[in-house]
């Protein structure tokens, strides 16, 4: 038996010039949906190819970058009206960045409810179970 062993299943279709393309695309705006579908593979593919080739994780990192660049220089060339210009309808723009890179954009906040001192708010809840009253006339 040889050291090497033959490679299980048919072999990938990981091609290097994809993290090129990849950061073509995410100049364009391209999310990574978008990305995989133009490197004719499925968005899984896409994960798992990230996870398997540094050099195309890297890629996809610079592609998001590129992505969220590209949105906001067409938002700001939209936030100021001009007469007879187009207008940018700022709640759909807020919504869709919030949406694409929620950790910039999105707009959470968090709330925790506690009792005195961080304590919970209930403790030591008890059900009891009473059986009906079997005596009891009936009107």
């Amino acid at each position: 038996m040889s050291e090497t062993a033959n490679p299980v299943g048919r072999p990938t279709a990981y091609d290097p010039s994809f993290c090129e393309k990849a950061i073509e695309l995410g100049t364009k705006g391209k999310s990574l949906e978008q990305i995989s579908g133009a490197l004719g593979i499925t968005y899984r593919t896409l994960c798992r190819w990230r996870d398997e080739y540094e050099e195309f994780c890297h890629a996809l990192e610079e592609a998001k970058i590129r992505e969220m660049i590209w949105w906001e220089e067409h938002a700001q060339a939209y936030l100021v009206e001009h007469k007879d210009g187009e207008k940018l309808n700022v709640g759909l723009w807020s919504r869709s960045m919030a949406a694409r890179f929620p950790k910039k954009y999105s707009e959470r906040i968090k709330q925790e409810l506690t009792g005195a001192e961080g304590a919970p708010l209930l403790k030591g809840v008890e059900i009891t179970f009473v059986e009906p009253n079997a005596n009891r006339s009936e009107d």
